[in-house]
């Protein structure tokens, strides 16, 4: 059963080239995103550490990812809104007037010039990704997404400040999505939260869960729960997202039918709750990147985290021989994800006289444990890219990290 939110950001609108408005034609709960093109075409390709990754290498674009063009570059763009042909006059080409990278103080703020942060997420009102928003910005305006990619937009086009978009959960393990978005998007890594997930099971007021024969929620949220819904003998529907599945709940009037879903999303849409804590793992975390259009100026008077993808040239142990340019600084690594090139997914290597060896194409992100701030992480990129291992890098961004709390 598919479940699609109510007020989301919806792809097909007028850009407003002023960071701190939406244009006029846009509607209550909605933000309208336009073409894929923006100010942040000029100068979107701002890297975290240009200093250690020679320009050449950390532009060159790679399959998944969408170079810049002379056109997409233009201060000077028309955008389709309906039958119509707008024409957006973009930025002034000073550059004094191209904004600066963020401070880490600037950018935990709830504030920019006396305004609330506006925070794109994706779902709707009570799904944990807002949750996740308020907690890296308590008080910001929440602004709900309809998918993940529109939230990058929304950033892109000006239309928000930040995204918060989960990337990994400690049980149901990486989001690839938002791994390909984030090499097909120009935006940069500005922090992260790890928020604890507790999963409720919701119905309408009055209902015991003896009563449920179905509950709806999101994929991962059921088979977080599976043990405790196979305990009850409820069926499973899979819905969109967990809040979703509760507002779906309270507009539907049905007794039988229960969701997953977070005590929040209870609270917003009028249902009890009839269990808490239905997750078969305690420990149950997923951790969110907050996405911003420029870096901010890395430190190192706390723990940071630096992310990074490229790719690798052919040969045996090339692998080990990347990763051993961290190892030999003591540098942690914290995460590591290959993921297939998309419009190269495999690659031929003519071994042998009887064909060729077929084998894949892969992009590694890798978080590691260190600061851009640090000449170590700046000499172990450096040594990546001297060396030739490295045919593409692109450092995504350095942050600090966060901790339950």
């Amino acid at each position: 059963m598919a479940l699609r939110a109510a007020e989301s950001i919806w792809v097909g609108g007028l850009f407003n080239p002023r960071p701190d408005s939406l244009g006029s034609h846009a509607r209550p709960g909605f933000v309208a995103v336009g073409r894929d093109s923006g100010p942040d075409r000029l100068f979107g390709n701002w890297q975290c550490c240009l200093s250690v990754v020679r320009a050449q290498k950390s532009v060159t674009p790679v399959d998944d990812e969408k170079p810049l063009t002379p056109e997409a570059a233009k201060p000077v763009g028309v955008t389709t809104h309906g039958d119509k042909e707008i024409v957006s006059k973009g930025f002034h080409r000073d550059i004094n007037f191209l904004p600066k990278p963020l401070s880490v103080t600037e950018d935990s703020s709830s504030t920019y010039d006396g305004r609330k942060v506006r925070v794109a997420y994706q779902g709707i009102p009570g799904a944990y990704s807002e949750a996740a928003a308020l907690k890296a910005y308590p008080g910001s305006e929440t602004v709900p997404c309809d998918q993940f990619e529109a939230a990058f937009k929304a950033v892109e086009l000006w239309l928000v400040d930040k995204a918060v978009l989960p990337i990994e959960n400690s049980v149901g393990g990486s989001i690839h999505r938002n791994y390909d978005l984030l090499l097909r998007h120009r935006l940069h890594i500005v922090g992260e939260v790890q928020l604890e997930v507790n999963h409720c099971l919701l119905a309408l007021p009055g209902v015991r869960k003896e009563e449920l024969k179905r509950v709806l929620s999101h994929p991962q949220a059921l088979a977080q729960c599976e043990m405790t819904l196979s305990s009850l003998n409820i069926i499973r529907v899979n819905a969109d997202d967990t809040a979703g599945s509760a507002q779906f709940v309270a507009a539907s009037g049905q007794r039988d039918t229960g969701a997953v879903a977070s005590a929040r999303a209870a609270e917003i849409y009028g249902l009890d709750i009839v269990a808490e804590n239905v997750q078969d793992d305690a420990d149950n975390i997923t951790r969110f990147l907050i996405l911003a259009r420029e870096p901010i100026i890395a430190g190192n008077g706390k723990p940071y985290r630096t992310s990074i993808v490229f790719t690798l040239e052919e040969g045996p142990g090339v692998l080990f021989k990347a990763l051993s340019v961290f190892a030999m600084r003591g540098i942690s690594l914290t995460k590591i994800e290959s993921r297939p090139q998309r419009k190269r997914p495999m690659r031929v290597v003519d071994d042998s006289n009887k064909g060729s060896a077929r084998y894949f194409d892969y992009l590694f992100y890798i978080d590691f444990a260190a600061s851009m701030a640090e000449e170590r992480a700046q000499r172990a990129l450096g040594n990546l890219e001297a060396r030739e291992f490295a045919r593409f890098l692109r450092v995504l961004g350095s942050y600090p990290m966060d901790t339950i709390r």
